[in-house]
């Protein structure tokens, strides 16, 4: 028998309190069987879950839980008498115990396997299993305990391949050394102390920093599981793995995992773990199928239980002990995001869940990263870097080194990749402005990795590069260096860096998500539609399965190159006669811009907002430039650099822009209002069925409509009689000033519908420009001046009651009037919950965002049915 010095340790921890609320509430401690009073709110997801299993019939060893309120009181040092929960294990016990918290992405302490483990119990052990066996079991609880109890370096310990019993003196002695007391060999003592120190690590600091990270609350419970060990050494056939039943990557069916003789716990998915076997029948080498047929059916059978009776894809965690086959846990299936949707919708097509549970199953904003691009394979990739792939989806943006210039690119609708030696929970909103996120530290449970998968966003962790905060560059492991502003592709999936612009291909959408995307549809009572510039917007909004163009910015068209210097002549015409001229140049491309789109949308309705910026942003303003405008209008350059000061305004967002400017330049609003309906008549003739939507932009007051209208009604006569053909139109105001809403009354008697442009409008109620508020937002937040970013979240107080008050007016003088909102904010979940709520028809968002939209649409129509699918229809 092995000699341990000094005896049995004594318990460290003596009472520092009566027991207190325990004693009020009883025994912290409950077995687990088919009918004992476990609740995932009281005793977490594991312990629930082993419940389920034990009420399956899976042979689920002996479980004890304690309860978030036993632990919250284990941390706080209230003394607890373990005996009774030892007893329910029977004399000389070996146990494990793990963490069950609420939600199991919440994370949790690790395991802790081998409590009871003793000199005295190694003897025993030995005479059963064998010595090698027995050794190597107590070796590895010393290791554990000291390093995840004692907190001792894991250094100090050496675990031999074939654990002697030199070993385990020469460990037993680090130990006393270093803690200045033996290793305790009392099962007891042994258990408090790792019940003890898994209870206060849930509760420091940065476990409660890393648990907020993945959306915890800051007082989140845990519970503790304590189950009879099935061990996993011993005589053949004894190991442990861990058996799944789909791609976790694609969510097909495929069995997956991995085996270990003499192992225990998830010891086989290690890396390099040496010996590991595949689980069906494989070419490449051994398999549990073969070695053990039996227990392989056995562990088949058990994942077909849990799918149709859990109604979940499980993964399975198992232990053979002397052939017998334990089932120690079973949790929900790691799964990305393409893979939740292929599981959800397969789910419910094999009617084990409805399609609303399959609808409910996946987090809108859980869809973000099926629809990102990736980097084309054809192309050439001149990596820069390489790293953790710890987000997937590709993206192309700028360098910057700080979430505040991540948000201010944002705001200017620039593509943005964030780069940081480690990001910290003070990044978040930076990384959800990024179009992608690049840190030097880090893996895949990183806040950086962590945090990105959950926003979608493209990210790369732990980059062999190096970052120089200060100059603001990043030096490569090849020399290379990069500076701020320089543009480089990020690939999230294959964790990658690449120099400039790398070529992307668009997502593959798979039928799987189709379906989904139809259940989403059919389960909706508001419309989803998309805003898009450009056919190639258009196709992807179409494909994205949005109900219409909500928002189509026509000047966008005119700044393509063949198109600007046509502008520019038009606007250095001296008479409308000659503007009319020039604008006469630019109708047939305008119009082929509308046709295409009508096309596209196939009749679904097509909302075209008239020209709105200042003419000022199409004129150049360097010396450079202004030279070639005079070359190319054959003016001197001192007229013309007095041409375009004359057009400069102080503040241009608030000047001569949108309505005010189709006032008094009424020949653009002309060419494009017959520029729409010469497209209306050529789509007509193809047999599209099309009723275009006029949008008129920075409405405030009722004569603006009036005026505008006047002259597109005579637009659409002049078409009608020229052409020979008959068509209907809406003429409609974007509303983006604050009395437009608080004049909706008026307005509306002149409009088929209000469209809110909630970026305009937040920037004029807030009188805050969304161009520079990300130089303080950030602090701004913090302080708990602003709840969250308005040009990121919906203000529903300040802006949505401008929202609220502008419908209710609206409606009231015209009943039959349309709602929607048009800004960015239409794509976040909760603003459409704002706009149901306030009786909005639709909502729209950019093409990448519509699906989002679609399914947040879904889950507040199946949560909360109070309009009936399809309400939301409209025009």
């Amino acid at each position: 028998m092995l000699q341990h010095s000094k005896g049995a340790a004594v318990q460290k921890h003596q009472p520092i309190a009566a027991r207190g609320a325990l004693a009020e509430r009883g025994e912290p401690f409950t077995v687990i069987t088919e009918t004992a009073p476990i609740a995932a709110a009281t005793h977490g997801g594991r312990a629930k879950c082993l419940q389920r299993l034990i009420r399956l019939g899976l042979p689920v060893p002996r479980t004890v839980a304690l309860s978030f309120d036993a632990v919250h009181e284990i941390a706080a040092g209230h003394y607890v008498d373990f005996a009774p929960l030892i007893a329910a294990f029977g004399e000389a016990p070996l146990l494990s115990v793990r963490a069950s918290s609420a939600d199991p992405d919440w994370g949790g302490p690790g395991a802790i396997l081998n409590i009871g483990m003793s000199g005295e119990m190694r003897d025993r052990l030995a005479g059963e299993i064998g010595e090698a066996a027995a050794n190597a079991l107590y070796l590895r609880f010393i290791h554990a305990y000291a390093v995840h109890v004692a907190r001792l370096d894991a250094e100090l310990f050496d675990i031999p391949e074939q654990p002697d019993q030199g070993a385990i003196e020469r460990a037993l002695v680090v130990y006393e050394e270093e803690t200045d007391e033996p290793f305790p060999q009392s099962v007891e003592v042994q258990l408090g102390e790792v019940l003890r120190s898994m209870a206060r690590a849930w509760e420091g600091p940065t476990a409660r920093l890393l648990r907020q990270a993945r959306g915890a609350p800051p007082d989140a419970g845990l519970g503790l599981v304590v189950q009879e060990m099935a061990l996993g050494l011993g005589p053949p056939e004894s190991g442990a793995g861990v058996i799944q039943f789909v791609n976790s990557a694609t969510g097909e069916p495929q069995i997956t995992g991995r085996y270990l003789s003499q192992a225990q716990g998830r010891e086989a998915l290690l890396p390099g773990a040496k010996g590991a076997i595949y689980l069906t029948r494989d070419p490449r080498g051994p398999s549990l199928e073969e070695l053990c047929p039996k227990c392989f059916a056995e562990l088949v059978e058990y994942g077909r239980i849990c799918r149709e009776r859990l109604r979940e894809e499980m993964q399975i965690e198992f232990t053979l002990s002397a052939g017998r086959l334990h089932v120690l846990d079973a949790v929900r299936v790691a799964r990305s995001s393409r893979a939740a949707v292929r599981i959800a919708v397969d789910l419910a097509e094999d009617g084990i869940i409805s399609r609303a549970d399959a609808l409910l199953r996946i987090p809108p904003r859980a869809l973000t990263d099926l629809l990102h691009p990736q980097v084309d394979p054809r192309g050439k990739r001149d990596v820069l870097a390489r790293g953790v792939a710890a987000s997937p989806g590709a993206a192309v943006g700028r360098l910057v080194f700080s979430s505040t210039a991540a948000q201010a690119a944002a705001a200017r609708d620039e593509k943005a990749i964030l780069v940081r030696r480690e990001t910290t929970p003070e990044d978040v909103r930076g990384m959800h402005a990024a179009a992608g996120v690049l840190t030097e530290r880090g893996g895949m449970t990183s806040h950086a990795a962590v945090i990105a998968r959950g926003l979608g966003v493209p990210c790369v962790v732990g980059a062999d590069i190096e970052i120089d905060q200060r100059e603001r560059l990043i030096r490569c492991a090849d020399g290379r260096v990069l500076r701020e502003g320089e543009v480089i592709t990020l690939d999230g999936t294959a964790g990658e860096v690449l120099a400039g612009a790398a070529p992307l291909l668009e997502p593959a959408l798979d039928g799987a998500f189709r379906k989904l995307m139809d259940w989403a549809e059919a389960a909706s009572d508001i419309d989803i539609r998309a805003n898009a510039d450009t056919p190639a917007d258009a196709e992807r909004a179409r494909n994205f399965g949005a109900r219409g163009i909500g928002l189509c910015r026509t000047e966008h068209m005119f700044f393509e190159e063949d198109r600007l210097g046509v502008m520019r002549e038009m606007i250095f015409a001296e008479t409308p006669e000659d503007r009319a001229a020039v604008l006469e140049m630019l109708l047939p491309m305008q119009r082929e811009d509308f046709l295409k789109l009508f096309r596209i949308m196939e009749g679904l309705p097509v909302c075209i907002r008239l020209f709105d910026p200042p003419l000022h942003e199409f004129l150049p303003h360097d010396r450079e430039g202004l030279r070639e405008l005079a070359e190319s209008l054959d003016m001197p350059i001192a007229e013309v650099t007095r041409r375009v000061e004359a057009l400069s305004e102080f503040n241009p967002m608030l000047g001569m822009r949108g309505v005010r400017l189709g006032i008094t330049v009424p020949e653009i609003y002309d060419m494009q209002a017959r520029a729409i309906f010469e497209a209306t008549v050529e789509a007509k003739a193809e047999g599209a069925h099309v009723v275009p939507e006029i949008m008129i932009p920075l409405v405030s007051a009722r004569r603006e409509v009036e005026l505008v209208k006047t002259r597109i009604d005579a637009v659409a006569a002049a078409v009608r009689n020229e052409r020979g053909q008959d068509f209907t139109y809406r003429l409609g105001v974007m509303v983006e000033t604050p009395r437009a809403a608080l004049r909706a009354d008026e307005i509306a008697h002149h409009a088929a519908f209000l469209s809110f442009g909630t970026n305009d409008l937040t920037q004029m109620t807030y009188g805050l420009s969304r161009d520079d508020a990300g130089r303080f937002m950030s602090a701004y937040v913090k302080l708990g001046v602003f709840p969250e970013d308005p040009f990121h979240v919906l203000d529903t107080e300040g802006v949505g009651e401008l929202l609220s008050i502008g419908a209710a007016r609206g409606r009231a003088a015209r009943p039959d009037l349309t709602l929607a909102i048009c800004g960015e904010h239409g794509g976040n979940p909760e603003s459409i919950a704002f706009c149901r709520d306030a009786g909005y028809d639709y909502v729209s968002c950019s093409p990448y965002r519509v699906p989002v939209a679609r399914l947040a649409a879904a889950h507040l129509a199946l949560r909360d049915p109070r309009r009936g699918p399809g309400a939301g229809a409209a025009g």
